[in-house]
């Protein structure tokens, strides 16, 4: 790891330090289903869905009761509902089915669920289970790119080059931070970079784009 990403890192670190998972759960099977509906909606909005949810149907067996319109009526607020509910559906019984009850632990299998993709299944690697995993959504694509810690055109060019960029035992946390960093300070539209604690080391704002 060069000294330049080491020292990114580190001032992330001090601005957030309290960086973690946003998504609210208990279970690594909590998690995979607030993770799936996370998509292209905001965690604040996912927990309060899940928060109902997760009250009436804790574990697998209660999930496996609902109908597919009853999955719908708890995920309504959300964006795509439809084709999430038809995802959670199928999970809930490939997870039956094919693995037991629980949740998988590996890539492979987590991306043979309906719904899972490999952001998906490296958010459920890495907080339910400990695995180094860099998660790539829409903030740390976009962060990590105007940084210049990737120069990527895509989410998965992007994982591999932030996996070569960064110790593997500092995924998980780089994950986090940048996020965080997404999420107050480098935001998609209105980027803050005079605020910026990495303005000094940003690409982006050193090419003039902000």
């Amino acid at each position: 790891m060069t000294e330049r990403v080491a020292k990114i890192i580190t001032i992330l670190q001090e601005a957030y330090p309290d960086a973690h998972c946003e998504l609210d759960f208990q279970t690594p099977l909590q998690l995979l289903i607030a993770t799936v509906l996370s998509a292209q909606t905001t965690d604040k909005q996912v927990n309060k869905v899940t928060e109902r949810l997760f009250a009436d149907c804790p574990d697998l067996d209660s999930l496996l009761q609902l109908t597919k319109e009853e999955i719908r009526t708890y995920i309504r607020s959300l964006g795509f509902y439809n084709t999430k509910a038809d995802h959670l559906y199928l999970m809930f019984r490939q997870l039956h089915d094919e693995f037991g009850g629980q949740v998988p632990r590996t890539m492979q299998e987590l991306t043979r669920l309906p719904g899972v993709g490999r952001k998906t299944a490296n958010v459920v690697m890495s907080n339910a289970f400990g695995e180094p995993a860099i998660a790539v959504d829409t903030h740390v694509f976009r962060v990590s790119n105007r940084l210049g810690l990737a120069h990527a055109s895509t989410v998965e060019q992007t994982e591999q080059q932030l996996q070569e960029a960064i110790d593997r035992g500092l995924w998980t946390l780089c994950h986090h931070l940048l996020i965080f960093h997404g999420r107050r300070c480098c935001k998609a539209r209105a980027p803050q970079c005079s605020l910026c604690p990495l303005q000094a080391l940003c690409e982006y704002h050193a090419a003039g784009k902000d």
